[in-house]
């Protein structure tokens, strides 16, 4: 291995470590899909500009294509095989599910981990180009269809389910608000 172009890095994905020798101009992404055989993450564009490859780093959506696996060291990383908890999907995965989110399934779990990472960022009062009122003191913004849409807009679907898409992240936001809510839901085996 030449030292001056690749390295032995550690990633911690889904709960797990996974140490192995990169070059260094190694994308996440295809340390994930060609590396550790998480093929959950779709190649879409390459380029950054369809969202396909979206995986949570540090719980923070990030476009696994522009992210270099080097930089990704040390940080946590969440693919879709691990957003579920166990067998209980995670209430995102379950709203897809529920709500035909899909259609070919190509760009779902970028869809989901982009929807999970949004639902925190909306949370955590960050304000969108289409809120209405920005000050912090205002608190987060109505998660209306209008706002889901700009927050989700990275994030492409060739199968244009983007109607299904939006209900499905507005019924995952309810589940969200409300835990004790009494929402069945079906195991990740059952889902598969």
């Amino acid at each position: 291995m030449d030292l001056t172009t690749s390295s032995v890095i550690t990633l911690h994905i889904n709960g797990e470590q996974h140490t192995l020798p990169v070059d260094h101009r190694t994308t996440l992404l295809d340390a994930l899909r060609e590396r550790l055989d998480l093929t959950g993450t779709k190649k879409g564009c390459d380029q950054g500009q369809c969202g396909a490859c979206t995986v949570l780093v540090d719980g923070r959506r990030t476009v696994a294509c522009l992210q270099l696996a080097v930089a990704a060291e040390g940080r946590e990383i969440t693919t879709i095989e691990g957003v579920a908890e166990g067998d209980r999907l995670h209430p995102v995965q379950q709203a897809f599910l529920e709500l035909d989110g899909y259609q070919c399934g190509y760009c779902t779990p970028g869809q989901i981990c982009s929807a999970i990472g949004m639902l925190a960022e909306h949370a955590a009062g960050w304000p969108s180009a289409v809120s209405g009122d920005v000050r912090p003191a205002a608190g987060p913004a109505p998660l209306t269809p209008a706002e889901i849409r700009e927050r989700m807009s990275g994030n492409l679907c060739r199968c244009s389910a983007y109607t299904s898409i939006v209900q499905a992240v507005a019924r995952a936001a309810e589940a969200d608000a409300s835990p004790d809510a009494d929402v069945p839901t079906q195991t990740a085996e059952a889902a598969a």
